[in-house]
């Protein structure tokens, strides 16, 4: 026999019986627990991680405005941190009823977000008889950008000084002292109205169709009294052209250091301010919302960002989704009461 024959031959042999079925056996097995996890999801470090495509920020008005403009603002700085590009896309109507809404319906994936604006979120649904949308129901909070400080100013022809003034003559006007604002249902209008319940003011709203009109007529003379925002009015206080009376913030505003807040003047807590912020569809994961409200206020201290905002009239204010939140809630709350208090309505 030659060298190794016999070991050639053992392992060219058949194999016995017993220990092919116990290869079969194995064989098997191994081919029952590749069927059970094919259809196991992967582990997650090799899934996509969110977020692995670009993001859209529905803002619910036209191009140009404060809104729109803050709104561009954070999702240049939001997504340089987040790694892809956060794109406006700009779809107005029905006082930001149609571009919330479109982001209600939206899925839930953390893909889609909504500028999320006072006027539509906490007014609109109480000033609406049909909404298209449950603010406190369909959206995640995910943190507020900031505060838009309100002013009252007054044409410098009017005998005032300040709110007492304001106050007293306007109880002296038997159809009321006119105040006009950029529209029925907006935050001016319901500041105003809260301030003739808080303070007994006779006071008589004239709606505009935008900040613009309502700026000239008081410049005019037409209307003694605009209420508006700080950064509408700014450059006409600063000039004369306009007497600021109270602004309606917690504090002074740095940009009118010299006028007092309503408080000051002898209204407790009256503070009522515009904002801005970003929410998402209710069911986006918490996850999601943790790294967005994370780099949102990553964005908010970067100190560029943030006198970008103050250059539009809006004070930084990063914070939790939870007191975001809070914040919601209360103000539904607030200016529900004043709404029916004032029986305010658009169909």
């Amino acid at each position: 026999m030659k060298p190794y024959s016999y070991l050639t031959q053992c392992a060219n042999a058949p194999l016995a019986p017993a220990v092919q079925n116990r290869r079969k056996l194995v064989a098997l097995a191994a081919l029952l627990c590749l069927g059970a996890t094919a259809g196991m999801p992967t582990p997650a470090h090799a899934q996509d991680v969110w977020p692995s495509k670009p993001i859209r920020l529905i803002v619910p008005f036209t191009p140009g405005g404060v809104t729109d403009t803050s709104g561009r603002l954070i999702a240049e700085n939001l997504g340089r941190r987040l790694g892809q590009q956060v794109v406006v896309d700009n779809k107005p109507g029905a006082s930001g009823n149609i571009g919330t809404a479109l982001a209600k319906s939206a899925p839930a994936d953390g893909y889609t977000l909504v500028l999320g604006f006072d006027g539509t979120m906490v007014i609109n649904p109480h000033v609406f008889s049909k909404l298209p949308f449950d603010t406190a129901k369909d959206f995640a909070p995910i943190g507020k950008i900031g505060d838009a400080t309100l002013v009252l100013v007054a044409n410098p022809s009017v005998p005032v000084k300040g709110l007492a003034d304001v106050i007293a003559l306007s109880k002296t006007q038997p159809g009321g002292l006119s105040f006009g604002t950029s529209g029925t249902g907006g935050t001016p209008h319901i500041a105003g109205e809260l301030l003739k319940i808080r303070t007994g003011a006779n006071l008589t709203h004239v709606p505009y169709k935008g900040g613009g009109q309502a700026m000239t007529d008081v410049l005019g003379g037409t209307i003694p009294l605009v209420y508006t925002a700080v950064a509408g009015a700014h450059g006409h206080i600063k000039s004369g052209k306009l007497k600021a009376i109270a602004v309606s913030s917690a504090q002074r505003t740095s940009a009118l250091p010299d006028v007092p807040t309503f408080v000051e003047s002898g209204v407790p807590d009256f503070v009522v301010n515009s904002w801005v912020g970003l929410l998402a569809p209710v069911g986006t994961p918490a996850a999601v919302i943790t790294r967005l409200n994370t780099e949102l206020n990553a964005v908010l201290n970067d100190a560029a960002v943030r006198e970008k905002l103050r250059v539009m009239g809006i004070e930084p204010t990063p914070g939790t989704a939870e007191h975001y939140r809070d914040e919601i809630k209360r103000d539904l709350d607030r200016y529900g009461a004043v709404v029916k208090a004032a029986g305010i309505s658009i169909e």
